[in-house]
């Protein structure tokens, strides 16, 4: 599977870090803005180039020469992990005002796979109007929410989950989270409801 990842600024580089631990041994061309490279630095013991050495293919965010620029060049999803509000809105719009909106209008455009991963918390009426925008042009939005009935024991934990999620959703097989299975405590009601 050929997999485009842009990792945009906003919090929870780790999501992004972590996808792209988990795709080695698929096609991973990756874009990472300006913004989310201070981002990395600040919140993980990455540097930039320590992320990109986790991708096959690594493009500046105003590279409109890459070949994930051009509708022609075929690769089959993208994910946008950790997507800002900024990177939201301009998918919303239509402005490819660089290589990740590009990127994603492109899936947009020839019904490719997209999956944004925002991660912001509270949402205003704009947000959430561009989250409807995108999701009726196509596109998978995956909010970092965390779950609890796998009973995570760390971070770690909380990130596999989401970056699970995200694997399902662009069809790669994944065990990286314990499945829903229904009553997954022995018949005894955890919420204390009756």
């Amino acid at each position: 599977m050929e997999i485009v990842i842009g990792i945009s600024g906003a919090s929870g580089v780790g999501y992004g870090i972590r996808l792209l631990q988990v795709l080695q041994g698929s096609i991973v061309h990756l874009v990472i803005t300006d913004s989310a490279r201070k981002i990395i630095k600040v919140e993980t013991d990455f540097s930039p180039e320590d992320v990109e050495d986790l991708a096959d293919h690594v493009y500046a965010e105003d590279d409109f020469t890459a070949p994930i620029a051009s509708g022609s060049y075929r690769f089959d999803a993208m994910v946008i992990i950790p997507c800002s509000m900024k990177t939201l809105a301009g998918v919303a719009s239509g402005m490819s005002d660089n290589l990740i909106g590009r990127s994603a209008e492109i899936c947009l455009k020839d019904r490719r796979r997209l999956v944004m991963v925002p991660r912001e918390t509270p949402l205003s009426l704009i947000q959430l109007k561009n989250m409807v925008s995108v999701t009726e042009a196509g596109a998978v939005v995956l909010p970092a929410c965390p779950a609890f009935y796998s009973r995570p024991q760390n971070l770690d934990d909380l990130i596999d989950v989401l970056v699970g999620r995200v694997l399902d959703s662009i069809g790669v097989e994944n065990n990286l989270y314990p499945r829903w299975k229904g009553n997954a405590y022995n018949g005894s009601d955890q919420s204390g409801m009756r």
